[in-house]
């Protein structure tokens, strides 16, 4: 079973306006509603790949309803504890004349200590029947940069692989603790070691400083460029194949959710990376933020490749 937290989960509302202006009324051609946050989208796209996922983290309020109902069909299992606060909403508008996505990310409810303690107590319930713990996202108002450090202590405690992605203080506080995984983006790794990373033999050194003080795999995401990833079996370049993209937005958390999978069914690294990554860009394929076509999947994981690099 893969295990999620989600501390900031969300309604997310996609708007699609022909032409969309600024200080203007706009006529929205098209809505949807789907429930979100970086944990969510890899909890929705786990169970496409195959996975049991049980779903924990916050929710509030008539939103956060919501969530759990969609969620059940999407064939999530969930275990969230509820906030007094309401779960937020964030609102992605797509512009078909300009091609341009624009987001608006609310911040979310407020945690008080005791809803925290609470959430602990639901979190360490469900470890023992996790194979691999997904930690994503930001953190509501009233938790700090330390949070995602304790969870991954909590988790490494109880014998399971942790993967860790966020940005920030909450990344660079949270791999003190060495997770299993992590996938900066180059803005990120730069901030992590201090390396320019101008070009692909700078990111590898980069990512294998990283992989041999203590994490298992490091994977630099370079957006439709593809990804260097560092792993126990070396350092590799992973090429994907270019195409007409629909929606980025969650790209990367489906990206998460084909670690996940992988490191669940005890894949071999290099396998775990083209699945991931073939999983990634099969969802840019589709509307719907944290969704995927198997069948896009498999055609595109013929295309992609990964070769190993000398730096």
């Amino acid at each position: 079973m893969i295990l999620t937290v989600t501390l900031n989960a969300a309604i997310d509302k996609r708007y699609v306006i022909e032409n969309f202006r600024e200080g203007e009324v706009n006529r929205v051609k098209e809505c949807r509603y789907v429930p979100g946050g970086k944990g969510l989208n890899v909890s929705k796209t786990a169970v496409i790949a195959g996975e049991r996922v049980v779903a924990t983290g916050f929710v509030g309020g008539h939103a956060g309803a919501y969530i759990e109902e969609a969620l059940e069909k999407y064939g999530v299992e969930h275990d969230f504890f509820h906030l007094s606060g309401e779960s937020r909403t964030c609102i992605n508008i797509w512009d078909e004349k300009k091609q341009l996505q624009t987001e608006c990310l609310e911040p979310g409810a407020a945690v008080s200590p005791e809803e925290f303690q609470g959430f602990l107590e639901r979190y360490q319930k469900q470890l023992p029947k996790a194979d691999v713990i997904v930690l994503s996202g930001s953190v509501p108002k009233g938790l700090d940069e330390s949070t995602y450090r304790r969870l991954i202590r909590l988790g490494k405690e109880a014998g399971k692989k942790v993967i860790l992605d966020t940005s920030g203080r909450l990344l660079e506080e949270g791999i003190k603790e060495k997770p299993y995984l992590i996938k900066p983006n180059i803005d990120e790794i730069r901030m992590l070691t201090g390396s320019a990373c101008k070009d692909l033999a700078e990111i590898g050194k980069a990512a294998r400083a990283l992989q041999e003080d203590g994490i298992e795999m490091v994977v630099v995401s370079l957006g439709k460029d593809g990804a260097v990833a560092a792993t126990k079996k070396g350092i590799f370049r992973l090429t994907v194949p270019q195409i007409q993209a629909v929606n980025t937005v969650g790209c990367g958390d489906t990206m998460t959710a084909g670690f996940a999978a992988g490191l669940s069914r005890e894949l071999e690294p290099e396998e775990i990376l083209k699945r991931a990554a073939a999983m990634s860009t099969a969802s840019a394929l589709r509307e719907e933020t944290g969704h995927f076509l198997r069948e896009d999947m498999e055609d595109i994981l013929k295309q992609i490749r990964l070769t190993e690099m000398e730096v």
